[in-house]
């Protein structure tokens, strides 16, 4: 049976002609929507549980909270893995679900009720459970940084916020915009703890005073004069000076104002955290886009925006200190001029076989004809145009002519019969109708499924797979309609005029005869030619992402347990000191404690992320491999931190979990391993993050003392927490700056802190309305304890992470890794897990 759709098209050639001009215009315009990202739009169910209770320790959150909500959440449908971080005040448990399966919104609704549901069992001092969605394309694309010499760090950190933050969010494309360094604006009283005690009064109850009576409240609703009128207390300070004149209750039925206890100051809150650019601070702000939309447009909009922020507030200087959009136009114009010149050489190919001017240009119309309706089809699946798109058009460029050569090779087979282009279209088209049908899907059988792997690598590969097969399938269509119409319209017919085969025909003639003369040996060759590539995929090296040079890196620094943050800001000026003396360095943003990498990790003081951007490559001559080595090399005499390079998406190149329930166990596991893995030569800068301990303070109550005397361990803890950092920030007392409420954060002054005998000397409220001394009911001793836990599938873990030297493949390094003593005998009950890129390399062979 024949296949007649080619001759129909070429008796009727005006709906197929009007066909593929409306696909075109579709897909000219497509192409001008198609947003330009960096990667493949990513969607990983993701579900975070953020916790927070101000002063907690990890190990008690780790009991009273975390766990709580592991085992909570471990009956929802489709969890993949869980992983949890518990820093101090601080649990972090991100929940990611199996992709491809789960109904992300269902899922963060069903986690959302089974935390409603043991909420009544969490402690009562937490602040309120957050629960939401984490979107991985919801990165920073572009940070800017804020400076005013004329402004105070809170000023300029609430413009930001009041100002910069709304109308940057206002723009299409904008998901949020993150503000990093600065401070916020907080009343600041400062008890004198020996005032404290000599009029017997605490803290704890001094800030629910001024909670309570510091407040405006509504009061009702009543008619007055004829009229309804709405009844208001007013009770809340209107400045500072009213606030320090607030009457303070004691002991006895006296009263003092609350200025005679100590400093009542507004100021800005106690800093955890920085930002500076080179030497100078700044407060700088992050702009991350939504799912779906471009890079580019989305830099572009912020850019005119900030532009015009600028304008309105000369004052305030908005600068542009980094941008991950600036490579992704980068890999964009280069796929573009790969995709032009592949194209070039395809019609070079062909007119070089054909050797016809007019059949190469009847069969170069299939490119443009495939692959610009094949934009309309992203489009309408969402697609984007990324460097994996775009390699699959570039890929399918000597396919899209594949179809249209053979059917053009055939018409012109026919004219040298002596036939007319028309009558030589009509039957050589019909002819080979099936086998081209056949040839086109089997290149879609092919790569059809790679769109539909399952998992975090499928994710990559969907555009890839299903690109390639929609190009391959307009192709077939060019090929059945448009072409035989061209050939028969537009080619001369040469019947008279005998061509002499060309040098490459009569070279491919004298094969073919070989071949079928010494058919067993040609046999035998494609038998051993297959059997040897199959072998060969034994040697071929293994990985996920192959490293790029994008003139940008992340540098993490951490320093040892119980360093503050004035240490981190001074190791970070050592540091930073040295990279200016690099002439490919170009700046360097600093984050101090913060940890920018991580969608799962708490910040912590002692830690750092360096943003370094490098000159571009035209510029420099070494890598960005090789300056990394060279970075390192600057600050490895630095003592007391460990460093690690990180890539842009916050992960390193090998990332391997030891987990178990005996962290002793686990520690000297992944220690052991590290130090193995150092003796690698194809692995660098090897480390296990195993904590080490920090000092603690431990208050230990005496149970029947403190029964007796009628004082609760609740009471004990309240009174040290706002004694020294202060109440939970969900029951601050606000104060009205009338444009928002400014809280106000009753402690003890910051150099009575650190006093141990004052602490001790603290007085305790008691269920008869009295207070006694805290070191009566409770004693205190030194100790060390965990800075942070990490846990993974509801059990503590450790990673072991390191860096790929040179080009050497992520399969290779594993392979040493696992043929290590260590890994090969590991202790009972623990057992060592693939993260990262390991893990998602893991699904890619599996799929």
């Amino acid at each position: 049976m024949r296949l007649n759709i080619s001759a129909w098209s070429i008796r009727r050639p005006m709906p197929a002609t009007v066909t593929f001009i409306v696909l075109v215009v579709l897909g000219v315009f497509s192409f001008r929507e198609l947003p330009i990202t960096k990667y493949p739009n990513i969607d990983i169910p993701l579900v975070q549980v953020t916790v927070t209770q101000s002063g907690a320790a990890p190990v008690e959150l780790e009991t009273q909270v975390t766990k709580k909500v592991e085992d909570a959440v471990s009956g929802v449908s489709g969890i993949w893995h869980t992983v949890s971080t518990v820093t101090d005040g601080s649990s972090i448990t991100t929940i990611q679900f199996y992709v491809g399966t789960t109904n992300i919104d269902r899922a963060l609704n069903d986690v959302k009720d089974k935390i409603s549901k043991i909420r009544p069992g969490l402690p009562r001092t937490i602040d309120e459970p957050i629960v939401s969605r984490i979107d991985i394309e919801g990165l920073p694309i572009v940070t800017y940084a804020a400076s005013a010499p004329g402004m105070s760090i809170e000023d300029l950190s609430w413009f930001v916020d009041d100002t910069v933050a709304p109308i940057l969010q206002g723009i299409k494309g904008v998901s949020s915009v993150t503000r990093s360094g600065g401070a916020d604006r907080e009343i600041r009283v400062s008890l004198n703890p020996r005032k404290l005690l000599s009029l017997g009064v605490t803290a704890a109850n001094i800030n629910a005073q001024i909670r309570a009576n510091n407040v405006d409240l509504a009061g009702g609703r009543g008619e007055v004069a004829g009229q309804e009128q709405a009844i208001r207390t007013l009770a809340g300070s209107r400045t500072v000076a009213d606030l320090a004149s607030l009457p303070i209750w004691l002991p006895g039925g006296r009263k003092v104002r609350l200025d005679d206890l100590g400093t009542v100051a507004d100021g800005a809150a106690e800093a955890r955290t920085f930002a500076r650019l080179d030497d100078r601070p700044i407060v700088a702000f992050a702009v991350s886009r939504t799912k779906g939309a471009s890079d580019v447009n989305v830099d572009v909009l912020v850019e005119k925006k900030i532009a015009e922020i600028q304008k309105q507030h000369p004052e305030v200087s908005l600068t542009k200190v980094d941008s991950q959009v600036d490579n992704t136009v980068g890999n964009y114009y280069s796929a573009m001029e790969t995709l032009i010149e592949g194209a070039i050489l395809a019609v070079i190919v062909v007119f070089v076989f054909l050797r016809d001017l007019r059949a190469t240009v009847i069969s170069a119309i299939a490119l443009p004809l495939s692959a610009i309706p094949t934009f309309w089809a992203m489009e309408v699946l969402g697609f984007s145009l990324n460097p994996v798109s775009l390699l699959a058009i570039a890929l399918a460029t000597g396919i899209l002519v594949d179809d249209a050569i053979v059917e053009i090779e055939n018409i012109v087979r026919h004219m040298h019969l002596g036939k007319s282009p028309y009558r030589a279209a009509l039957e050589a088209a019909d002819e080979i109708g099936l086998a081209v049908i056949a040839i086109s899907m089997t290149i879609i059988a092919v790569f059809a499924p790679v769109g539909f792997m399952g998992g975090i690598a499928g994710q990559y590969f969907r555009q890839f797979g299903l690109t390639v097969a929609m190009a391959v399938f307009f192709s077939l269509l060019v090929a059945r309609f448009v072409t035989p119409i061209v050939a028969a319209y537009f080619l001369r017919s040469d019947a008279e005029r005998v061509r002499p085969d060309s040098m490459v025909m009569r070279f491919y003639t004298r094969l073919v005869h070989s071949s079928v003369r010494h058919r067993w040996i040609t046999l035998a060759g494609g038998i051993l030619l297959f059997v040897a590539s199959l072998l060969s995929t034994k040697l071929l090296p293994s990985g996920f992402l192959p490293a790029d040079d994008v003139g940008r890196t992340l540098l993490a620094v951490e320093l040892p347990p119980g360093s503050r943050l004035d240490d981190t800001d001074l190791v970070t000026r050592r540091i930073a000191d040295r990279l200016k003396t690099m002439p490919e360095v170009r700046s360097v943003l600093i984050y101090g404690g913060q940890n920018l990498a991580s969608i799962s990790s708490a910040s912590e003081v002692r830690r750092a992320t360096f943003v370094i951007n490098f000159v571009h490559k035209s510029q420099r001559s070494l890598s960005q491999k090789d300056l990394q080595i060279a970075i390192a090399r600057e600050i490895v005499t630095i003592p007391d931190i460990r460093f690690w390079f990180l890539k842009s998406n916050g992960q390193r190149d090998i990332s391997l979990i030891v987990a178990g329930n005996d962290m002793k166990v686990i520690n000297d596991t992944a220690n052991q391993l590290a130090s193995e893995m150092r003796t690698i030569p194809t692995i660098e800068n090897a480390m296990s993050t195993a904590e080490v301990d920090r000092p603690e303070l431990h208050i230990i109550p005496r149970p029947q003392l403190a029964a007796d005397l009628g004082v609760s361990t609740e009471a004990l803890s309240e009174t040290i927490r706002v004694a020294t950092i202060g109440d939970i920030d969900a029951n601050l007392p606000k104060f009205d700056a009338g444009n928002r409420l400014i809280p106000i954060r009753v402690e003890l002054d910051q150099r009575a802190r650190g006093d141990v005998g004052l602490l001790e000397s603290l007085r305790v409220p008691s269920s008869s309305g009295g207070t006694v001394p805290l070191a009566v009911v409770a004693a205190f001793s030194l100790s060390r304890g965990p800075t942070a836990i990490n846990r993974s599938d509801r059990t503590r873990r450790v990673t072991i992470e390191g860096d790929l030297s040179g080009q050497t493949p992520l399969g290779e390094a594993l392979e040493a890794i696992r043929a290590l003593p260590t890994a090969r005998n590991l202790p009972p009950n623990v057992k060592l897990r693939d993260s990262g890129d390991v893990e998602v390399m893991g699904e890619i062979f599996s799929s």
